[in-house]
This record gives C-alpha cells, structure tokens and sequence, in this order.
C-alpha cells in the first residue's frame, strides 16, 4: 500500500482517534499532520509492518503524550478558557460536554490510557506496549483516571442540586 493510499483510507479514522485524544479538532489534527509528515518520511519502513494503521496510532499517542514538551515555550498557557460558550440545552449533549471537560482534566497519560481503552478498544498489554510501560501502570493509570472522574463528576452534581435548590 502506498502512503497516498494509507492516508486516503486512513485519515478519518486516525483524526477521530486523535480528536478524542486531545479533546481538541485543531490540536488533533496538528499532531495527526505531524505524524504523518513524519510516517511519510519513513514510509518505506512502515509500509513493510503488518499493521501500520497500528503503528501510526501510536505515533499519535507518543506525539500528543509529548505535545506540551514540545510547544511549551511557544503556547503561554495550557488551555483556553471556556468564556462565551453556551451550554447545549439538550441534557445528553450536556453531560458528553462535561464529560469531556472532565478528561481534558485529567493528566496526558491516564487521558491516553483511557482514550486508548475506551475508544480504541485496547487492551491493557497494547496500551502498555504502546507507552512503553508495564500493564500495571496502565491498570493504574486507568484506576486513577475513573476515579478522579468519579469525584468530579460527583462534585459537581452536588453542586449542581445545591444551587436548584437555593433558586427555588
């Protein structure tokens, strides 16, 4: 297969896994661009693995886990804020929102971890494989990351049921 052919048929689904990933379109699709630039450049080799789809999501994964490192000194600060946006009215799309709020928390490598589980379908071995460490730290990583979602997610449906309450 041909890079141009591995990046026609590929590229949908490399830029919903990196969008998931980085909880942002604009920085998944910088690092899916860097990516493949780089995977473009090394396409003799790549082409030649059995799976290079696989390959190239790791790429990605190793390239969003050291994207901060990387553009640190150029972007003053890690985020944006949130100003100006509205809350979806609907009640599903406003969970997912806050959902999403809540991973883009969470440190780069439990948000990989469990992007890689949850959205990747991996197992903890593959994840492992791909960081490079062991499948117990995946397993800690992702125990770490439910949990600090849990707490979240709780907190601020107390709060959420407090401040009804206080309205009425």
């Amino acid at each position: 297969m041909t890079f141009d052919e591995f990046a026609r048929t590929k590229l949908p689904a490399l830029l919903r896994f990196a969008k998931v990933l980085c909880v942002d379109r604009g920085t998944a699709e910088d690092v899916v661009q860097e990516v493949l630039l780089r995977a473009h450049a090394r396409w003799a080799d790549i082409a030649d693995l059995d799976q290079p789809d696989v390959y190239v999501r790791r790429m990605i994964v190793n390239e969003y886990v050291s994207w901060r490192r990387k553009w640190a000194r150029l972007i003053p600060q890690a985020s944006l804020p949130n100003e100006g946006r509205e809350p979806d009215p609907a009640g599903q799309l406003t969970d997912r929102a806050q959902l999403v709020g809540e991973i883009a928390r969470l440190p780069r490598r439990q948000r990989a971890v469990l992007v890689m589980r949850y959205f990747g379908g991996m197992s903890d071995v593959e994840i492992a494989t791909d960081l490079g460490c062991s499948p117990g730290t995946v397993r800690s990583h992702l125990s770490r990351a439910l949990a600090s979602l849990r707490v979240q997610i709780s907190h601020q449906t107390e709060v959420g049921e407090a401040d009804e309450r206080l309205a009425h």
